[in-house]
């Protein structure tokens, strides 16, 4: 955690990483979030195959379901726009990010939807943040590794969601709506139910 953080340090903040902005502000041209870490381009990005933001390719087994992309994209809207990541934010040691997320409780939907679409997909590791073939210049499967369903290498939603980007989200069994954790999916016209979430945290 930062030094002396108090409650208030936790709220509305970016963490300082790759494409993040310093401060969050209102980015008119996305979907009326009054209030973003990303700038509308980042955001169209996120939407890519083959996103200019890490390069990373989806389709490193073939085509990714587009009922299966989804979630990655809105998990990559999340972590790149949100400001509302604050309490689980934690320094990174790597040449492209000084912090990262870590331990974010997933509301129960969020991560169950997200095993139930993907059952078609194929992938050929667990952790995606690092052991990449990346010769390419972009993220090619290791030597040797398999390309298998999604079932067949997590086994379980909460292994997907915990184990994909080691450990930046936690699996929980709290709802949507129960105050207790983040939803990826959520409709802005309503408000945005993940501030409460990290103000109780914070």
């Amino acid at each position: 955690l930062h030094a002396a953080a108090t409650p208030e340090s936790l709220l509305n903040v970016c963490m300082d990483a790759k494409h993040h902005k310093s401060q969050p502000g209102p980015e008119g041209q996305l979907y009326g979030q009054d209030n973003a870490c990303c700038t509308a381009n980042t955001s169209q990005e996120a939407h890519r195959d083959q996103s200019y933001l890490y390069n990373f390719n989806w389709d490193h087994c073939g085509v990714m379901p587009e009922r299966c992309k989804r979630h990655f994209i809105q998990d990559t809207c999340l972590y790149e726009c949100s400001p509302n990541l604050g309490p689980w934010i934690n320094q990174s040691d790597t040449s492209w990010r000084k912090e990262r997320i870590l331990h974010v409780p997933l509301c129960w939907e969020d991560c169950e939807q997200w095993w139930e679409d993907c059952q078609d997909a194929v992938t050929c590791k667990v952790n995606w943040h690092k052991g990449w073939n990346w010769t390419t210049g972009t993220n090619r499967c290791p030597e040797g590794s398999l390309c298998q369903r999604f079932p067949r290498l997590f086994g379980s939603a909460a292994a997907l969601c915990e184990q994909l980007w080691s450990g930046s989200y936690r699996y929980t069994r709290f709802r949507r709506g129960s105050g207790r954790c983040i939803q990826m999916w959520f409709d802005p016209a309503q408000g945005n139910p993940n501030e409460a979430v990290a103000r109780y945290y914070a």
